[in-house]
């Protein structure tokens, strides 16, 4: 494959802005386990090998076990998953695909219900950052 061209050096203002992004969702009030839940579903889906490496890796790491990961891409049939997992699950999955039918609004109720405002929209910025263009290194190069 061709050399492309890096994000952070032509247009070093936005890679910033990005960075600020991952920083700030870091700090925020979700927890890691749930975050890297959403990074692998989102790249099971968007079929990265590389962010899948990765993501369920950082799972791991965090405590996460062999079966709950072989299990994600059918949380809708597995008992392994919580409530709250399953409306994360969901959101994840209807905005990464949001062409398809976008958030709905059960899935958007049932988070509100679940994390709030401040925590859905922390949640949509998660997904958001890890389907973003760039977001992962090895498509860059």
């Amino acid at each position: 494959m061709k050399e492309r061209f890096s994000i952070k050096d032509v247009q070093p203002e936005a890679y910033a802005a990005m960075q600020a992004l991952e920083k700030y969702l870091k700090s925020g009030i979700i927890d890691p386990l749930y975050k890297e839940l959403i990074k692998v579903r989102a790249s099971q889906i968007n079929g990265c090998a590389f962010c899948l490496d990765m993501h369920t890796r950082d799972a791991r790491n965090l405590g996460e076990t062999e079966q709950r990961l072989y299990l994600l891409s059918a949380w809708r049939e597995s008992p392994q998953f919580s409530e709250e997992e399953r409306v994360i699950l969901a959101l994840t999955e209807e905005i990464t695909l949001i062409s398809k039918r976008g958030l709905t609004s059960k899935t958007y109720d049932k988070a509100i219900q679940h994390f709030g405002e401040t925590g859905t929209a922390q949640l949509i910025m998660m997904v958001v950052a890890i389907k973003r263009p760039g977001h992962c290194r090895y498509r860059l190069v």
